[in-house]
Parts: C-alpha cells; structure tokens; sequence
C-alpha cells in the first residue's frame, strides 16, 4: 500500500440507516483491493463500535466486518468529540484513534479521493 489514502467518512447512524454498514462494506474492498484506506466517524457513526449490535440496522454484518478490520489492523478514526462514555462502546477494543473536527480537515486534505456517508 503506498501513496494517499481513501478516506471513507461515515457520518450516519447504524441504528437507523444501513448507509453506515454500507460505507464500512465498500471501505473493506477498497482494503482488500491493496489500498491504503482511512476510516473516520462522526457523529451518530460511533456506534458502528457498540457492543450490542442487535440494535444496528444490519448488526450481524457489521460484526463481521469490523472483525475483518480489526484483524487487518485497521484502526477507526472517531471524531473525539462524539466518542461515548458508556462501558459497553469499542468493548472490542478496536484501534481508535480520537480526532478533532480540524484534524478530520487534515485528514481529507491528505486523501487522494472520498467516500462519504
């Protein structure tokens, strides 16, 4: 993997829209097609690391998937600002890294195409 990233923000909420699963699904191809890809979440897109995925549209696969990226050392860039402080959130432990709104701007002017939800 070499040269800018894709970055795929996910901005929509998994417990009321599939849009978020579909996001994660299209940035795990981009991986696997050898590419270097940059997760972020913002907003109510956090709870694509809840525990409970019986409460997400599409909860099995989203289990399934991030399984894959943790696996692949994929770390999720969480917008640090909508991060949850509850007990049972990333319980996976998943590779986070909490950014700012500016560092998210950083993020995208580094990227050399998007894919947003």
């Amino acid at each position: 993997m070499s040269g800018s990233p894709v970055l795929v923000l996910i901005a929509s909420d998994p417990r009321t829209s599939h849009r978020a699963f579909e996001a994660m699904r299209i940035g795990v191809g981009v991986v696997a097609g050898e590419n270097q890809v940059t997760f972020v979440l913002t907003d109510g897109a956090v709870h694509l690391l809840d525990d409970d995925t019986d409460e997400l549209v599409d909860g099995d696969d989203i289990a399934k998937f991030r399984a894959s990226l943790r696996q692949l050392g994929v770390p999720f860039h969480v917008e640090a600002s909508a991060i949850p402080h509850a007990p049972d959130w990333n319980i996976d432990k998943h590779p986070v890294v909490p950014v700012s709104r500016e560092e998210i701007a950083d993020l995208m002017r580094g990227a050399r195409s998007f894919i947003v939800f």
